[in-house]
């Protein structure tokens, strides 16, 4: 990590990821994911928003090729990391070529150590002990509560030092991009704005981009440049963050803000939300 730029890198034009009109379907007849297309820039920070069972998890999956295990399948469109086609690669593979996933839930060896576990984010890698051991005290640089428990069991540590272990694992394979999956679940609000601070850091000093799927919109909106608002396996609004979050829609039912002469979201049907969202 010695080698990283030192500023933020500028979200321009250039891709890293492209997420082309894919279809996920699971166990054969299950539809749920049905023409989903985003990109990522590189140096970008994007946001995947909506309510649990929007499919923000399964598209990070189809785009880590962890839908396999679940009887899941990408059956229409395609996936391209850094100009390269991956849906039909190996989850190994893509991390080889610098994609990795942060489970949601975190999802931590908890028999492990907090260093054995960050240690094993490094298995990929053959450029010696020596790089290894300074990525890892990078690690430590960046998350100093993870230093001071790093003799700790993991599954004795608390949620928010379990997810910075999680975020820090991801980092030891020396990413490009980490696809990060509800990073706020069960935190409190404190210890979430630490964790987005550690990861607005590591996309500006370490130049990784990050796709990452939140129910959270509101904390999401002010770290993320771009965000896709997914409903029922569909992207139904997207844009820049701050678009979104002047959008009276995205307000309303997702940011908890109405104008005067806005109705409550109880009294508005969510087919009503999706057709006028798709108009």
């Amino acid at each position: 990590m010695s080698a990283a730029p030192q500023t933020a890198p500028a979200a321009g034009t250039e891709t890293i990821l492209s997420v082309n009109n894919i279809e996920v379907v699971y166990d054969h007849v299950i539809l749920v994911l049905k023409g989903v297309s985003l990109t990522v820039p590189k140096g970008g920070i994007v946001a995947i928003l909506g309510a649990n069972g929007a499919g923000k998890t399964t598209t990070l999956k189809a785009i880590s090729n962890l839908l396999r295990a679940e009887r899941g399948e990408v059956t229409k469109g395609s996936i391209e990391f850094n100009g390269t086609r991956v849906d039909r690669m190996s989850p190994n593979e893509l991390v080889r070529r610098g994609c990795i996933q942060v489970m949601e839930g975190r999802h931590c060896f908890g028999h492990l150590t907090i260093e054995e576990n960050l240690l094993t984010g490094a298995f990929t890698r053959r450029d010696g002990n020596a790089a290894i051991k300074r990525d890892l005290e990078a690690i430590y640089e960046y998350f100093p509560r993870l230093r001071q428990r790093k003799t700790s069991m993991a599954g004795y540590t608390s949620g928010g030092e379990q997810q910075m272990c999680a975020i820090g694992r991801a980092m030891m394979s020396r990413p490009s991009m980490i696809l990060l999956d509800e990073p706020s679940m069960g935190l409190a609000p404190q210890v979430v704005e630490e964790i987005f601070e550690i990861v607005r850091t590591l996309n500006a000093k370490e130049g990784v981009s990050f796709l990452l799927a939140e129910q959270n919109t509101n904390i999401a909106l002010r770290y993320a440049t771009y965000g896709y608002i997914l409903e029922t396996g569909r992207v139904v609004m997207d844009g820049a963050a701050d678009s979104l979050r002047e959008n009276e829609d995205v307000k309303e039912f997702y940011l908890g803000v109405a104008g005067d002469d806005r109705k409550s979201f109880r009294e508005v049907k969510s087919y009503k939300r999706r057709k006028r969202w798709l108009a």
